[in-house]
């Protein structure tokens, strides 16, 4: 079976010595950013647990590794929201909580596994966390969370928790290397948080040269340039998440930079920005765009590219103050 990614080895020899000795719990929460592969980590657990014949690692050659293997194993469920972006149902749930009083199919352990664990609704949570207070004998739950926090507390309580952190520059860069075959900057990895599958994306989908453009979009613009200012706005506006987040990077650097703390790793234009604006501007703006970018997330059908252009030309007004 394949190893797990270098940044997750940790965490995975961990849990697998709970597997070796049997004593691993009887609902485990990994609690990890977006992009680090954790699902990796959880599909590894799954095969060892259907194992039949090994405990700690999955043989790949049994009845149960063979079932997980072209993905109709009976003990196995994954249970995911319907479409992406909206909620795991409370019918989901229920669901679940009737195959884990079921006896398994092949007299083994069931394992029910929910990711990303946040996207239950409120009933939803709440149908989980009676059966996770009267957990079913040999039935294995197994929770996938980025957000921690928007999950209800008493389901937090009654997990085991693995908390992946983000991973560490030198862990991930040769890994990217060797994935890209190609010289990465160190920044292109810094605007993802270091989730080296995110950056995998950003290099191999050519979008370092569109981060790349929006940067130097961004310093024309701020210079005056309202053509400029106003192609960076429909640059952006073509992945406003993205986008935005990548130049929340580049202000919170120049923060950084501002305070003397520059790191090699950081956006390229973040010190000419630390000498081009005031502190408290930087500041300010960094808390406008957080704002922005909660209300593009929040809801789907708003103008991004007219609400892009107008925190640009704002910008330039507190300057001009």
């Amino acid at each position: 079976m394949n190893a797990v990614y270098p940044w997750l080895s940790e965490a995975w020899e961990r849990w697998k010595q709970q597997l070796e000795h049997q004593r691993f719990a009887s609902a485990t929460l990994i609690n990890a950013p977006h992009g680090v592969g954790a699902e990796q980590l959880i599909e590894k657990f799954s095969q060892a647990l259907m194992c039949t014949t090994q405990r700690s690692e999955p043989c790949g050659f049994c009845h149960g590794c063979e079932l997980m293997l072209s993905a109709t194993h009976p003990d196995y469920h994954l249970v995911r929201p319907e479409k992406e972006g909206k909620s795991i149902t409370v019918e989901q749930i229920r669901i679940a909580n009737r195959l884990a009083q079921e006896s398994s199919q092949l007299s083994g352990f069931r394992l029910i596994v929910i990711e990303p664990a946040e996207a239950m609704n409120e009933s939803a949570a709440n149908a989980l966390l009676k059966t996770l207070e009267e957990p079913a004998e040999k039935c294995v739950f197994i929770l996938l969370t980025h957000q921690v926090s928007r999950l209800l507390a008493t389901i937090v309580s009654r997990c085991q928790q693995i908390i992946i952190p983000e991973p560490q520059p030198q862990a991930v860069m040769p890994w990217l290397t060797e994935q890209c075959q190609q010289s990465i900057p160190a920044f292109a990895a810094h605007i993802h948080g270091n989730a080296p599958l995110l950056t995998r994306a950003f290099i191999l989908q050519g979008e370092l040269q569109n981060y790349l453009a929006i940067e130097q979009q961004f310093v024309q613009a701020l210079q005056g340039d309202i053509s400029a200012l106003l192609n960076c706005a429909k640059t952006i506006s073509g992945q406003p998440l993205s986008g935005l987040r990548w130049l929340w990077y580049l202000l919170t650097d120049a923060q950084k930079t501002a305070f003397g703390v520059w790191q090699p790793y950081f956006t390229p234009q973040s010190q000419w920005l630390a000498q081009a604006r005031s502190l408290s501007l930087l500041q300010q703006q960094t808390d406008s765009l957080a704002q922005l970018i909660n209300q593009l997330q929040g809801f789907s059908g708003l103008n991004s590219e007219l609400l892009i252009a107008d925190w640009l030309f704002k910008f330039n007004e507190e300057t001009c103050l």
